[in-house]
Formats: C-alpha cells, sequence, structure tokens
C-alpha cells in the first residue's frame, strides 16, 4: 500500500469530491453539496481524508471531531479499487487524528440496508450500539 497517499482535502478538492461521492458513496445527504463540504473543510480543515494513488482519488473519510466525541461519515472506497486496503488505511488515519485530539472513541454512520458497509466497519472493530438512535432534525431556512 506505499503507493497509497492520505491527506486532507482543500477548497479545490471539493467538486471532485461531490463527483466522487457520488460513484463510490451509498446514499446522500442534504450536506452533499459544494456549500457544505465547504463549510466542513473551512471549519475543520483536515477533517476530510483522502486517499490518493498515482493522483487519483480512490477513498474518503470524513473524520469530525467536536472536542467531545469523534464522528465518522462519508468512508467512501471507489469501487474498481474496494478490497485493496484503501478503507482500512483511511480509519487507520481518521483513528490517529482522533488520538492526537485526545478523542477516545469514535462512531460512524452507517446505513442500515448497507450490508458490505456493515461488515467493513465489523471488520475494522466497530460496532453498533442497538439501544441508541440517531434522531435528526432538517434545518431548513
Amino acid at each position: 500500500m506505499s503507493d497509497l497517499h492520505i491527506r486532507s482535502a482543500t477548497a479545490s478538492d471539493i467538486d471532485t469530491v461531490l463527483t466522487f461521492w457520488r460513484t463510490a458513496a451509498e446514499g446522500t445527504s442534504i450536506s452533499d453539496d459544494h456549500d457544505g463540504v465547504t463549510r466542513l473543510v473551512t471549519r475543520d480543515p483536515e477533517a476530510l481524508l483522502l486517499a490518493e494513488r498515482d493522483g487519483v482519488l480512490t477513498g474518503t473519510v470524513i473524520a469530525g471531531f467536536d472536542g467531545w466525541r469523534c464522528h465518522l461519515y462519508r468512508l467512501a472506497v471507489h469501487p474498481g479499487y474496494r478490497r485493496q486496503g484503501i478503507g482500512t488505511a483511511l480509519l487507520a488515519a481518521a483513528e490517529e487524528r482522533f488520538r492526537a485530539l485526545g478523542g477516545r472513541r469514535g462512531d460512524a454512520m452507517v446505513l442500515d440496508r448497507n450490508e458490505p458497509a456493515q461488515h467493513a466497519w465489523r471488520a475494522a472493530g466497530y460496532a453498533p450500539e442497538p439501544q441508541w438512535s440517531r434522531w435528526v432534525k432538517h434545518l431548513d431556512s
């Protein structure tokens, strides 16, 4: 995996990331637009991690830390590059970031219907907590 490079995204990566997520990510989010990703990269420039091989975007993960908890979103690997350790490398980089910030536990957003993702998260040592539910309210203006 020595040819894999992981780095933080910059503003110039946003359009590429949005296009990538349409191919590689499962589902979409209300925040999957240029303004949403710009806010993320501006507020926390190290949160959006990109994996590249030969200059080609092959994977992403958002490793957000709010000072209290560590949150993982948008772990996505391009279908043509799956099962090559890219997701594992991205999670290792995210966990390293969390430890450096003083984080003690990471949680991940995983769609119930996305069985391949559930398998990948379990293989990485994550487990669902059935006693918790995610409650959401859209804050449209």
